[in-house]
């Protein structure tokens, strides 16, 4: 049986209010927060929150609103708690578009906005504390680079010489491999040692490389296909050294190149092609699955390993439009250009443009529903598992200790404090505040003791 690893994804939106009639801007960000958070802020007396479903919730700097899911060790749930945190800010515009005149506030799950500001989406995964963890991370860095091949959102880059298509609407804002640093530079890989877990024993890999994904299936393979290597090489697969020369110039190269035959420059000076990189990595990894015994594995992850392969023998055929449900860049590109070609224009069209804005909104404006009702892009999480989602935390790791907690003190109107490792009711005598250092523990002693006292 494959290990248990602790997954969560951080996603950042763009934001904006716009007149129904011309589609024109009527408040700022900061003014379009406000209004949309305003609930939380007297129910929860923060724009800082977290959920009865174990999730975060909050305003990040720069307006952006966030969602952070809960932990999550099974494949399935972080899809529904994904979606779950696209549909409770989809809730939350709604409400608040009650209260407003002459406009609708619309949510972006992308990563640009039209001024070139970059927003992210930031994958996190437990992995176990090791002196070599630098030197891991530095073997990874061509799975990340070439990965987007796969599971970028696809990017209509409009600029003075017209218009072009790209894969990924993170890569040309990266700005190096990894680093600790989070203001001065934008790593793939943020190395800042916060484990939220016992930190003797665990660390957090924290990607920021990824696009935010509208498509189940995409979010799937990114997720799905990363878990699938971490395991592997915690195990002991040591993948090839493809060290590249230079992987933010690299990561451009593989983002601007549409056929996915970039050709890219190695440390030692030899040259590999993008999708030759990713296909090593999937065929070492599906190895080791299977002289592991690792397989058969849940449903899901199957269709992970399946999507995976599929999707380099269609790259590699040049046969995209076999992926056009279930890869988002793909499945974008198709949409966008369909329009170009009715409308007799090119990409730089602003109704392209306002096309491709649509893709990535989350609200009832979005595109995303009726795509799936009508095949367009594949869903994995039905409308049900969604609704869940919203309101019970996954049920096999912290998340459910912390979501049980916040749902009953929320239930009395208790105070209390959270975070992703404590959990106090402020209420109890002594304050006592309990530490949950296990984050595949869903269950606590401690913790129900306090939810006694809340009870009583």
């Amino acid at each position: 049986m494959k290990p248990r690893r602790i997954m969560g994804i951080e996603t950042e939106y763009g934001l904006l209010y716009a007149s129904t009639t011309t589609g024109e801007p009527l408040l700022d960000a900061e003014e379009t927060a406000h209004h949309l958070f305003d609930p939380l802020l007297h129910r929860a007396r923060s724009t800082n929150a977290f959920l009865p479903n174990g999730a975060r919730l909050y305003l990040d700097v720069g307006a952006h609103p966030e969602y952070a899911t809960a932990e999550c060790d099974q494949l399935a749930d972080l899809l529904a708690n994904d979606r779950a945190g696209d549909a409770l800010y989809a809730q939350m515009a709604a409400e608040a578009d009650l209260k407003l005149e002459g406009g609708r506030i619309h949510l972006f799950k992308n990563n640009l906005d039209s001024y070139g500001n970059s927003f992210g989406c930031h994958e996190n995964y437990l992995v176990r504390r090791r002196r070599d963890f630098r030197q891991r991370i530095d073997s990874l860095i061509p799975y990340f680079v070439t990965r987007q091949i796969m599971v970028g959102a696809g990017y209509l880059h409009v600029g003075p010489e017209g218009a072009s298509y790209r894969i990924s609407q993170r890569a040309d804002k990266m700005n190096d491999a990894v680093s600790a640093a989070t203001t001065r530079s934008r790593p793939m890989i943020n190395t800042r040692d916060e484990p939220h877990g016992d930190a003797e024993l665990y660390r957090r890999l924290h990607v920021i490389v990824g696009d935010s994904n509208m498509s189940d299936s995409t979010c799937a393979l990114k997720m799905g296909a990363t878990e699938a290597v971490l395991d592997a090489v915690e195990d002991g697969l040591r993948l090839p050294d493809r060290a590249l020369a230079d992987p933010v110039r690299s990561i451009r190269e593989v983002s601007a190149d549409t056929s996915c035959r970039a050709v890219l420059e190695l440390a030692d000076g030899t040259t590999m092609r993008a999708i030759d990189i990713q296909r090593e990595v999937h065929d070492l990894v599906r190895t080791h699955f299977e002289d592991n015994g690792w397989f058969p594995l849940d449903p899901l992850r199957s269709y992970v390993f399946d999507l995976w392969g599929r999707t380099l023998d269609a790259l590699e055929r040049g046969e995209h439009e076999a992926l056009a449900s279930e890869i988002d860049w793909i499945a974008k590109r198709k949409l966008l250009a369909r329009l170009a070609q009715r409308l007799g224009t090119g990409l730089d069209d602003a109704r392209v443009q306002r096309l491709d804005l649509a893709w990535h909104d989350i609200t009832g404006a979005g595109l995303r529903a009726r795509l799936e009702a009508g095949g367009g892009l594949k869903k994995l999480v039905s409308d049900e598992a969604i609704v869940e989602a919203m309101g019970i935390p996954p049920q096999t790791t912290r998340a459910k200790v912390r979501g049980d907690f916040v749902a009953l003190a929320m239930e009395h109107r208790r105070d209390y404090m959270v975070d992703w490792m404590n959990i106090r009711l402020l209420e109890d005598v002594g304050a006592r505040q309990v530490l949950l250092k296990d984050p595949f523990s869903a269950v606590s002693a401690e913790v129900e003791e306090l939810m006694e006292l809340i009870g009583e």
